[in-house]
């Protein structure tokens, strides 16, 4: 992994509190907050403190596990806490180079999306390529040891 956080990275910024932005959860690993373009009735962002570039970086360890498992769990608390009749809720990661900011991040939704059409910013081009949810990440990066 990358580990130090970037001076140029607007999400290291935002973990490390030197930009404005509303926290919506933060720990010694992860921070969220809202999206500042919403695709959906709620849409979130984890991060990781890490400066991480993207889901590429992630390798079949406990730690990379981990960190997945964590982020989707804040993500889910959050959404059922402030959107508890959605639709339907989702969450997943753009895989290059489809990601519009080199700092890992979990796109949290509380559907259903507002415009609609947004909906195809989301779409899996495949096992690679565009969208990943993040239930099938957590397979490709679980570790031996959980299998």
């Amino acid at each position: 992994m990358s580990g130090a956080l970037s001076s140029s990275c607007i999400f290291c910024q935002i973990a490390r509190a030197s930009t404005p932005a509303t926290i919506l959860h933060q720990d010694d690993k992860v921070v969220a907050f809202q999206d500042i373009n919403p695709s959906a009735l709620r849409h979130y962002l984890v991060i990781p403190v890490e400066h991480i570039p993207t889901v590429k970086k992630l390798r079949r360890r406990s730690e990379d596990f981990a960190l997945v498992s964590n982020m989707l769990d804040v993500g889910r608390a959050l959404l059922q806490r402030d959107a508890p009749h959605a639709e339907q809720y989702r969450f997943g990661f753009h895989q290059p180079p489809f990601n519009s900011v080199d700092h890992l991040h979990l796109h949290c939704f509380a559907l259903p999306y507002t415009p609609r059409w947004r909906a195809m910013k989301y779409l899996s081009l495949g096992p690679f390529v565009g969208f990943i949810e993040a239930e099938k990440l957590l397979e490709r990066i679980k570790p031996p040891a959980f299998l």
